[in-house]
């Protein structure tokens, strides 16, 4: 005879009532569903997703609980489990009120003597993980962002330059086209500064770059090159006039007249022009002699640009 333990029905009793309460306050969907894909169970988790409880679900086919829409998109899994194979994947759900939850499904196949009877459905809320994702790409983007673009002006910095101006090269010699690229300086800007303050120049600064931005084609890049310099890539230029034009016409938007502090300035630059291929042809080049433009601007009188012509 077996001297195993052999609880009494007012135990048994606890004991189902003690697994039933546990599986009704569990924070997840809990469903079984029979082979005709009708609901035989489903724990109190279902009224915060769907707004019904277990009274109004049992009975239900899966395809009446989910509607059309959302039982087609699950359609997949749900005929791969009742093969017999566990299906994991992730989905949206509407809920009562609006809005949306991400939730983690999971479908486990209920097998007896290697057939399928039925589904077990577990159904977790993810959504704070996908708002954590989410959160750590927007960082991520931000971070890669202010690595390569300027804090200030919000411009690209040095750093995204090389590889700009890299690409522009590379396009323009597949295609026989010029660049220019034009290193900017603004002239007295440690003036402003000494006089106004650096908070009255950093404003100053941005209105500059918003201006340059504005004044310039879509297809330029303008950069922050570092303080007051600027270096702007002109791609797909016609020749050297029709850089000049571009020049005159970034002078013409700068010198317009902005508030600072308690007065008003009209700002000037002066611009040196370097021209690929004729100039150079690495951004290293490129950048070196647009510079040594700019010093024969400086020295004709400020703003003015200036054409690179040899060393």
């Amino acid at each position: 005879m077996s001297s195993g333990y052999r609880p009494s029905p007012q135990k048994l009793e606890e004991l189902h009532q003690i697994v039933l309460s546990t599986v009704e306050n569990v924070d997840a969907m809990l469903a079984y569903w029979d082979l005709d894909r009708i609901c035989r169970f489903a724990n109190a988790a279902y009224r915060d997703w769907f707004g019904m409880g277990r009274e109004q679900l049992v009975g239900l086919t899966m395809e009446e609980l989910l509607g059309g829409r959302l039982y087609s998109l699950n359609k997949p899994y749900i005929d791969r489990a009742y093969a017999g194979a566990i299906q994991v994947f992730e989905r949206e759900l509407n809920i009562p009120g609006g809005g949306t939850r991400h939730s983690l499904a999971t479908y486990t196949p209920h097998v007896v003597d290697n057939k399928v009877q039925g589904l077990f459905v577990h159904v977790a809320d993810v959504t704070p993980l996908k708002e954590l994702e989410r959160e750590l790409e927007r960082a991520k983007e931000r971070a890669e962002n202010m690595a390569t673009h300027d804090y200030l002006t919000g411009l690209p910095n040095r750093v995204l330059l090389n590889d700009q101006l890299s690409s522009a090269i590379a396009r323009a010699k597949r295609r026989g086209e010029i660049i220019a690229v034009m290193t900017i300086d603004m002239d007295s800007f440690k003036q402003v500064n000494d006089t106004y303050g650096h908070g009255e120049g950093d404003r100053l600064l941005v209105a500059i770059a918003d201006r340059m931005r504005k004044a310039v084609r879509e297809a330029d890049t303008v950069t922050r090159y570092g303080g007051d310099e600027f270096l702007i890539t002109a791609p797909q230029v016609e020749s050297e006039a029709h850089t000049a034009t571009i020049a005159e016409r970034l002078l013409a938007a700068v010198h317009e007249p902005v508030s600072v502090a308690d007065a008003v300035v009209e700002p000037t630059f002066s611009i040196g022009i370097a021209l690929y291929p004729e100039d150079g042809s690495t951004p290293e080049e490129l950048i070196t002699r647009s510079d040594k433009a700019l010093y024969t601007a400086k020295r004709l009188g400020k703003n003015r640009y200036s054409f690179y012509s040899g060393d």
